[in-house]
């Protein structure tokens, strides 16, 4: 294939997906991309229509969207250095491209003048709100800024994407750098077999060890650190692993304190530039919240109800621990919270949440998850058999069988039908961590779809679901803790919330929400984790295939919001920094970043011997890309708030209840941004939200 990036099949070949190709595939993208926005702009005014200005000028991008979006994707999941070169060579063409695009004077002439039309003031429903927020975007991105500013806003958006990209590398590598290696299991008294078993099938994958003499490698990815943190006896391996967690981002070549005043000063002066008074307030304009002090007034409203349990949580866990070993009672360190907290809530509740693992194969939850939705939703998912080939090596008979091909061996491929069979999308899942790819779980979309009408088909969607889940070992299923299944579950709710819409313009769908509305359908599902009756669908004992048993489930939900306030108010604090930072010390260049973050979340944070170095070295939602949750952290809670209340409805009707399933589907999931978010909401829950609803369900009202 010439142009590999640039087919539009819809199963994307990855085998040809090259390194070499990025260059030229991308350099002809934006090409094609600038000569078809020339072809829009060109019109006769006199015959201008919504669908020659406005679904023109969303088509003419399309290939270009898409085409790096791969480069993008690839570059998550499978790293390489003639990846990311080729990546960080087009990186700021590309970004510059999309820069100038608001900025685009007869574009914005365009647009301004087919909003005067007749045809543009008789609009209602979607088309309306689709002019609407394509004229706010074009304005909140700098369209009427004179010829100067627009120059300087064009080089902010080339720095900021360069200076994002090497935060999120800095992450990856030093997260990689750093490796504790043991020959004696011994000195691993208390990791729970499972991690025990995935430290020493991730020594021997990297040649450390042998079946006879094992040695067992400790990583700082998600399912090597926290059972560590968590069970591990040894204090002083605890702390060295907790010292290793602090590197990430933090000192020697990886360093992103730096990287990050100049992330925060180019987004302040962008802020400016566009006439707001910080960052904040310029990305929260088009949001719920609307500016910066009304979600920073919601986060410290949050920590007022909730700091007197906080602080009584706090004081409970010091006391435990200095009954425990006999001493007075003192401040913890930061490496002994969570082992404390682990070993008194199994006291405390007699819970082991290791108990659960045998009932969570990563393959049994997947499909009863999809069996879930398919009750609720009306909907199939199919897996659809999958191959993969290395870069470089297709056959020439490749999809002959009817194999679909996948990035990784690991990588598997669905299918989502509607009740009349039609195909709504499909989707990849990859749920295992590995060098290559990025810390974390999140879902993407390669290609949107739209229902299809007289003028064009019906094009499926195309997304995928990512995370760093429990590894499988020696042949044996992944077994996973609850809170990566409530992760999982969070990712397809993402996922379904894409899959399901049924808005025919493209960028209107799906997840292209308000920021602190698009957690609202992830966060719900995670609800399903939670109840016996969906539980039962998915939650089976690898080998007997027997449910939770009863007193297990009752220990797990009782045990639900141990250390509740701790755990909110540790979110409460992220979204507390990213505002502050973005709001209020921007400039602040001079500043010792660590002691600034102790000043800011002081009253947010557990109190320890050991101050521990700020997490915004590592804070990739904040700082891996030009925007991402970037002064947005809040709506985390934001969206928690809406999805205890909107779960409320399954408590009452019934939590498998089809016709719930069916009305979230029909009011939230397949609206997109068709409508106002608080609307949207209102359709489903027949009012608005009860802000008492998230305290409630975490037993703190």
């Amino acid at each position: 294939m010439s142009h590999p990036f640039l087919d539009d099949s819809f199963h994307v070949r990855w085998s040809t997906l090259s390194p070499e190709a990025v260059e030229p595939d991308i350099t002809k993208a934006l090409e094609e991309a600038e000569t078809r926005l020339q072809a829009v702009i060109g019109q006769q005014r006199g015959g201008i229509t919504f669908n020659s200005v406005m679904l023109g000028y969303e088509e003419a991008l399309r290939d270009l969207n898409e085409s790096w979006g791969l480069v993008t994707h690839l570059v998550s999941v499978c790293d390489s250095p003639a990846l990311r070169e080729a990546h960080n060579a087009m990186l700021p063409k590309v970004s510059a491209f999309f820069a100038k695009i608001p900025l685009n004077s007869e574009l914005w002439d365009l647009v301004l003048t087919y909003s005067n039309t007749d045809e543009a003031r008789g609009l209602t429903g979607l088309r309306r709100r689709t002019l609407d927020e394509t004229l706010a975007y074009f304005r909140q991105h700098g369209a009427e800024l004179p010829a100067e500013k627009k120059q300087r806003l064009e080089e902010l958006e080339s720095e900021l994407s360069q200076a994002t990209q090497k935060y999120s590398e800095n992450v990856l590598d030093s997260t990689n750098a750093w490796e504790l290696v043991f020959d004696d299991a011994e000195k691993l008294k208390g990791l729970p077999e499972t991690a025990l078993a995935a430290a020493k099938a991730d020594a021997l994958a990297k040649g450390l060890g042998t079946e006879e003499s094992p040695k067992y490698r400790l990583t700082l990815k998600a399912p090597s650190i926290i059972p560590v943190m968590e069970h591990l006896e040894d204090d002083a391996i605890r702390k060295q692993v907790w010292t290793g967690s602090c590197s990430i981002g933090n000192g020697g070549q990886y360093d992103n304190t730096d990287l990050i005043w100049t992330i925060l000063r180019l987004r302040h002066e962008k802020a400016q530039l566009l006439g707001k008074a910080n960052f904040a307030d310029y990305i929260l304009e088009r949001r719920m919240a609307k500016t910066g002090a009304t979600a920073l007034q919601f986060t410290e409203r949050l920590h007022t109800r909730v700091k007197q349990a906080f602080d009584r949580e706090v004081v409970d866990l010091q006391e435990y621990k200095a009954d425990q070993v006999g001493s007075d009672v003192k401040l913890l360190e930061p490496w002994e919270i969570a082992f404390w907290s682990e070993k008194r809530r199994q006291e405390r509740y007699e819970f082991d949440s290791e108990e659960l693992r045998p009932y969570f194969p990563v393959v049994g939850v997947l499909d009863g998850m999809f069996k879930l939705a398919e009750r609720l939703f009306e909907i199939t998912i199919t897996e659809r058999p999958s191959v993969y080939y290395s870069v470089g090596q297709t056959p020439a008979d490749a999809g002959a069988d009817g194999a679909v091909e996948v990035w990784h061996p690991e990588v598997k491929l669905y299918e989502v039908r509607n009740k009349e069979g039609v195909q709504t999308g499909s989707f990849y899942a990859d749920w295992h961590p590995r060098d290559s790819k990025r810390g974390g779980a999140w879902m993407n979309y390669l290609k949107g779809g739209w229902p299809g009408d007289s003028t064009r088909e019906r094009r499926p969607h195309l997304g995928l679901m990512c995370g760093n889940m429990s590894p499988l070992v020696e042949g044996k299923p992944g077994l996973l803790t609850h809170d990566e299944v409530c992760t999982v579950f969070h990712e397809f709710g993402h996922l379904l919330h894409q899959l399901l819409g049924t808005v025919e313009i493209p960028s209107m769908n799906g997840v292209n929400v308000a920021w602190d509305f698009v957690e609202l359908p992830s966060q719900l599902m995670e609800n399903f984790c939670w109840e016996r009756e969906s539980l039962d669908f998915f939650a089976k004992h690898h080998e007997t295939g027997e449910r939770i048993p009863d007193v297990l489930f009752k220990k797990m939900f009782a045990a639900r919001n141990y250390m509740s306030a701790v755990g909110m108010m540790r979110q409460l604090s992220f979204g507390k920094l990213d505002l502050e930072l973005h709001m209020h010390y921007a400039t602040e260049q001079a500043a010792d970043l660590d002691a600034l973050t102790r000043r800011i979340v002081n009253d947010y944070t557990f109190p320890t011997e050991t101050r521990p170095p700020t997490m915004a070295r590592r804070f990739g939602h904040l700082f891996s890309s030009p925007v991402g949750y970037a002064a947005s952290y809040y709506s985390y809670k934001w969206a928690e708030v809406l999805d205890a209340d909107a779960f409320t409805r399954f408590q009452h009707e019934g939590v498998l209840n089809p016709v719930v399933g069916r009305s979230l589907r029909d009011c939230i999931l397949s609206k997109g941004n068709s409508d106002d978010p608080a609307k949207l909401f209102r359709d489903f829950m027949g009012r608005d939200p009860d802000p008492d609803a998230l305290l409630v369900r975490a037993g703190l009202a």
